[in-house]
């Protein structure tokens, strides 16, 4: 979870430190526990490195600057191996010359065995790192190979875990070398120069011309040139794509922060997650899709692994998934589901979702499902990564870089995708079943929404004036049923993150059987209602329970719909959205909250876009 830089260009350039800082200020939402870099310059690999934020190390190079150089690499850490000071902090050296610089994402298993053998043979180490074992084996593999590509291959078929390493050496001065295993690694090319990052977004300023690495490569860049090879040698050519996105999509757009920029992205994550998902015949397509459709007709059970906000997405979709296909739906946190030897086979279908692709614990319950004969398919926002890559089929959110570590936009884009996936099948399916939905109906009503939230964005002044005089609020609570349940849970789950005070989602039904316990005179209570047309008399039960709290002192905070007049006497607050269908609702009732969250947190004078002890993608179990 950590960011890594990689740049070589031409001698004269000397531009490779601000190629190198200027990617690290776009990859800081990966980790910021700690940043630093390595230059190649006249015959020695020079350091800084800081723990804290990228500030503190541009303030480090104000003071005690480097020379210019055409080939650097970088790191913004999020901490594993050791706390985040300036010993840990990356790039590590290797040897006892210092002349081999390597920085490291990711977590090398059997570090202690190897470091073991290392001490045994008098190395000296400065860090509690994993990474810096593998940097004295890499410097020590150079010495006898004399190449830097030969050293990578030789040292990462000893390591066990995952990683995204890159190195440099003195010795070779217009080189850079990465390599990766289930963490991620892409290259940049340009003319004249070329780049590495974990991201696309670490060089997008300079071009969009990118390239996939697989599992297990190796890649050396110099600045004419890239060759790519598997750990075993033998060479590979890689996946040459264009990033469709430009660098002001990554900048914050006039915002004060990241994460506002990308609430307000919101219209467009839903709109462009909608676009051209027809085939020349007219019917519903995935991005990439290596299953046969007759395979799918047969699918018996779906199951949807993920975590966190991606999670309580695949909940949401869940309802409408089952509604419009019945197959039935599990939802399974991704990290949980291959411990507990779940029933799978071939007739189950893994439906992953991941903001990133590169969600370790994600990743992992996708091979499982694999093993078990599953197939599986992604719903991911980053082209090109690895969950996408190992599974059977592809639906591509279009939500654009998402900077803040507290998700939101990726959230809409992935219920969306969630849908048209739903939507899918159900096509497939139509006949089999005896229940067709109206799909054309159901994508005009989807194709609406961005509008309704750009209409909704511009109503938040009364959500935002909530939140200021709530900073002080030591507990919020949230209520919802149906797919309002799951936007309760990320409702709190976001205060968690950004606010770092106690929240917690419910059913509104289970209020009975215990929370209702927690309601004392004064305690603010977020209500997700759903609308007086929705099936199943939901409407009156949850206006029901908001009476039950408001009975007992809560402060009743309730998101209903435009027309909605049944709340108005048991609300202290009515946040209003604009009407429509039942399943669509989450897409409109999630954004209040995520509003709310954020300037609570502003309010309380914190870091919005990079909460403490969080990172954006997390690559490691």
């Amino acid at each position: 979870m950590c960011g890594i830089v990689g740049y070589v260009g031409p001698q004269v350039s000397g531009k490779a430190l601000d190629v190198v800082m200027e990617g690290l200020g776009r990859l800081e939402y990966r980790g910021y526990d700690s940043a630093g870099v390595a230059l190649v310059a006249e015959g020695d690999v020079e350091t800084r490195k800081r723990s804290g934020k990228l500030s503190n190390l541009r303030e480090e190079l104000a003071s005690a600057p480097l020379h210019e150089t055409a080939t650097a690499i970088g790191h913004t850490r999020w901490a594993t191996h050791g706390g985040p000071t300036d010993d840990n902090a990356h790039p590590h050296r290797g040897g006892r010359d210092g002349k081999l610089a390597l920085v490291h994402n990711g977590i090398i298993e059997n570090f202690h065995s190897l470091k073991q053998d290392l001490l045994s043979q008098g190395v000296e180490f400065t860090s509690e790192t994993d990474t810096e074992v593998v940097a004295h084996l890499v410097s020590q593999a150079f010495d006898r190979t004399g190449n830097l590509t030969d050293a990578m291959r030789e040292v990462v078929n000893t390591l066990h875990g995952a990683f995204t390493l890159l190195a440099v050496h003195a010795d070779a001065p217009q080189t850079v070398v990465g390599a990766r295993r289930n963490s991620p690694l892409v290259v940049g090319l340009g003319e004249g120069e070329n780049f590495l990052g974990s991201d696309v977004a670490a060089f997008i300023g300079h071009t969009r011309h990118a390239l996939e690495l697989g599992q297990d490569q190796i890649v050396t860049i110099t600045p004419d040139t890239y060759e790519v090879i598997n750990f075993d040698g033998t060479p590979s050519d890689g996946k040459a794509y264009e990033v469709t996105w430009d660098a002001a999509a990554a900048e914050k757009g006039g915002y004060a922060t990241f994460m506002e920029k990308e609430i307000h992205d919101q219209p467009h994550a839903v709109r462009d997650t909608l676009i051209g998902r027809f085939d020349a015949e007219g019917r519903l397509a995935l991005d990439e899709l290596h299953i046969p459709e007759d395979e799918l007709r047969a699918v018996t059970k779906i199951v949807i692994v993920a975590c966190g906000t991606a999670a309580y997405a695949g909940m949401v979709a869940k309802y409408a998934i089952e509604r419009w296909t019945r197959i039935p739906v599990e939802v399974e946190l991704a990290h949980e589901f291959r411990y507990r030897d779940p029933v799978i086979d071939q007739h189950t279908l893994v439906v992953s979702i991941s903001q990133s692709g590169e969600t370790m614990d994600t990743l992992m319950a996708v091979r499982h499902a694999k093993e078990l004969g599953a197939r599986t398919v992604s719903i991911c926002n980053t082209h090109g990564s690895t969950i996408p890559r190992e599974s059977d089929a592809v639906l591509y959110t279009h939500a654009g870089p998402e900077i803040a570590v507290a998700s939101t936009k990726a959230f809409l884009g992935q219920i969306t995708a969630s849908y048209i996936l739903g939507l899918y099948l159900a096509s497939l399916r139509a006949g089999v079943t005896g229940v067709e939905p109206d799909v054309e109906g159901i994508l005009a009503e989807m194709q609406a929404i961005p509008a309704k939230i750009e209409q909704l964005l511009g109503q938040m002044d009364r959500v935002k004036e909530i939140a200021s005089y709530m900073a002080d609020s030591r507990s919020v609570l949230f209520l919802g049923r149906h797919v309002g349940y799951p936007v309760a849970m990320e409702g709190a789950l976001k205060l968690k993150e950004l606010a770092y005070i106690h929240a917690e989602g419910f059913a509104a039904g289970e209020l009975k059987h215990g929370p209702i316990a927690l309601i004392e005179p004064g305690q603010p209570v977020f209500v997700i209602v759903p609308s007086p047309d929705s099936e199943h008399g939901l409407h009156g039960k949850v206006v029901s329970n908001i009476q039950e709290i408001r009975a007992r002192g809560a402060r009743t905070l309730v998101i209903a719909e435009e027309g909605d007049e049944d709340v108005v006497p048991f609300a202290d607050v009515v946040i209003r959205v604009p009407r429509t269908p039942a399943l669509l609702a989450p897409l409109l009732t999630v954004v209040p909250l995520q509003v709310f969250a954020l300037h609570l947190s502003t309010a309380k004078g914190l870091d919005v876009d990079q909460p403490r002890n969080l990172a954006k993608s997390v690559t490691v179990e």
